[in-house]
């Protein structure tokens, strides 16, 4: 993998920020876009723009073509049986609401229990409140380790035959933490449970195979893997996705509408209700083609040296704490903190250099109490990053430290 060859795919590294070449160190929020991408959606605007499944003249056909076509692609990537395991949606957060909304409204009741982490985002923490309360069911989390990694022994004893719903992301957005997925799936299906996985953060970096992993239900979103914002995958085994009614209604997902009543149509369709996100799913599919180019196994080992680089330079600065595992343990992923220097304030001096870091509580609060710190920093790697970058950052670190110590000191 030449890092430089790839760099020159992505226009918007090409540029000056505050006067400074960009180093972009934020792609857990989102990654940037290689040309092929961006070209896919332009020719899809200018050359096939039209509906899907709906018309017979030639650009219909073409769409449909595409956007179908983008199902499989998909599908082969995440190694699903078949592409009526995939639909397409707006993004993970969309996914693991539809579960919640459908698939728990329908099979959790009163004293059952939902199971999850205190790592987990937002996205897979309210759904899951939301309908313990709607239930009457009890949200139940797995303890972390001191190095915010979970014990395959506190999981055993967290899932028992009450749990209905297991759900854990594969890699956390803060502490770069790698979950053991298949096996807390075996003991989730041990106790008659089914294992939802939030994949936002392990789909782009590594390869994912559902079906090795025994996910009953896995999410991700396009944007993250260099595909365009407002698309992302719910894949679900087939007889669960049979099994659930949708929980969004209108055209396009119908079979047949009567005057007091309506079915469905099969899956995955009867899902994606309205005008689906046709350029999207070509973006998408585009997207997934760049990544299966470059190997996800080279991205990951490259990711994973860049962390392992930025850790070892970070741990040489006085006052700066890395939270989560060693550096052979996580993804490519370093959250920290300086001493005394607020994280909002780190970043805008790191932004004054060039440097895109992201600062906040990265949508889990729960782990920002048990971090027992408000906010932390937190630099992301890609495919496209370089030490050079690495070092740049470590930089403009000591830099804001000496600025914010003259000043306070």
């Amino acid at each position: 993998m030449n890092v430089q060859d790839v760099r020159r795919q992505f226009p918007i590294l090409d540029q000056d920020v505050n006067g400074q070449p960009l180093v972009y160190l934020d792609s857990a929020a989102t990654s940037q876009k290689p040309k092929q991408v961006i070209e896919a959606l332009e020719d899809y605007y200018n050359r096939y723009n039209s509906n899907v499944h709906r018309g017979v003249h030639t650009l219909g056909s073409m769409a449909t073509d595409g956007y179908e076509g983008a199902r499989e692609k998909v599908r082969k990537f995440i190694g699903a049986s078949s592409m009526e395991e995939i639909v397409f949606l707006r993004g993970t957060t969309t996914a693991i609401n539809l579960v919640a909304g459908s698939y728990g409204r329908a099979n959790v009741g009163p004293g059952d229990e939902i199971v999850i982490t205190p790592m987990e985002h937002h996205s897979n923490i309210i759904p899951w409140q939301q309908l313990a309360k709607a239930t009457g069911a009890t949200l139940t989390y797995i303890p972390l380790q001191p190095d915010g990694s979970l014990d395959l022994e506190d999981v055993r004893n967290a899932i028992t035959e009450k749990a209905k719903i297991v759900s854990v992301m594969q890699v956390s957005n803060v502490l770069g933490t790698i979950n053991p997925i298949k096996e807390i799936a075996e003991i989730a299906h041990e106790n008659g449970a089914v294992m939802v996985v939030d994949g936002a953060q392990s789909v782009p970096h590594m390869k994912v195979d559902v079906q090795d992993l025994d996910a009953d239900f896995f999410a991700f979103s396009g944007h993250k893997m260099c595909g365009p914002t407002g698309i992302g995958v719910l894949y679900g085994k087939k007889h669960l996705l049979n099994a659930m009614e949708p929980i969004e209604f209108g055209g396009e997902m119908i079979d047949f509408v009567g005057l007091q009543d309506s079915t469905w149509k099969d899956l995955p369709w009867k899902f994606e209700g309205g005008t689906p996100i046709i350029a999207g799913a070509i973006g998408l599919g585009a997207a997934i083609d760049f990544l299966e180019e470059i190997g996800l196994d080279n991205i990951e080992a490259h990711e994973k040296r860049l962390a392992q680089y930025a850790m070892e330079k970070l741990s040489k600065i006085d006052g700066v704490t890395v939270y989560g595992p060693g550096p052979n343990d996580r993804a490519g992923i370093v959250t920290f903190n300086a001493d005394d220097v607020h994280p909002h304030d780190l970043a805008t001096v790191l932004d004054s250099d060039g440097v895109a870091v992201r600062a906040g509580h990265h949508c889990a609060q729960p782990l920002m109490k048990w971090l027992e710190v408000t906010a932390t920093a937190r630099a992301s790697f890609y495919l496209y990053n370089t030490e050079e970058d690495v070092d740049k950052f470590v930089d403009s670190l000591h830099k804001a430290k000496e600025y914010f110590g003259d000043v306070f000191g």
